[in-house]
């Protein structure tokens, strides 16, 4: 190719692999995709996982155990600003996601896996510490369940599953 088009075509696949770049993180800033409802892995281009021990995320919830039908309060705790997540309670029998949640923060949506409502994510890329949602258990019994958070620090560090205590059923 002669010098005078390698000039040109270089910036041509610069602006492409710059354009494709923004529009994939443009596409995560306004929460996870419906592929991350499983694994709960974000889908960012090379991001880098971390323990789920070593981190600065903490999840509570307000009782150790619950009764069908009732909400249960999950506090997310950070001492380190993130700005993605994607919340769930999952069943500590088979691991499906289970239940609803029906208070919600801002920056926040809610988002339907398999049932409308079971997932919570980010609505927006602000940066987030302290997090507070109240979750309601189906009316028929599922069993004990655990929450279970993924962070996104920034684009590239993550945490996926970081999960709280067993909260069991009652009843």
């Amino acid at each position: 190719m002669e010098d005078g088009r390698r000039a040109p075509m270089a910036i041509v696949v610069w602006a492409c692999t710059t354009l494709c770049l923004v529009s994939s993180a443009a596409a995560f800033s306004h929460g996870a995709s419906l592929s991350a409802c499983a694994d709960m892995m974000p889908r960012h281009l090379r991001v880098q996982l971390h323990s789920p021990n070593n981190n600065y995320i903490t999840v509570h919830t307000n009782v150790s155990f619950y009764f069908p039908g009732d909400k249960v309060t999950v506090t997310v705790r950070s001492t380190r600003d993130f700005m993605g997540f994607l919340l769930q309670a999952r069943k500590v029998s088979n691991d499906e996601i289970a239940g609803t949640f029906v208070i919600i923060p801002p920056g926040s949506k809610l988002l339907t896996c398999f049932e409308d409502g079971d997932t919570v994510t980010h609505s927006d890329k602000s940066l987030k510490r302290n997090l507070s949602f109240v979750w309601k258990a189906p009316d028929q019994p599922i069993g004990d369940i655990k929450f279970f958070i993924s962070i996104v620090q920034s684009y590239f560090v993550y945490w996926a599953k970081i999960e709280s205590a067993i909260v069991a059923q009652r009843g």
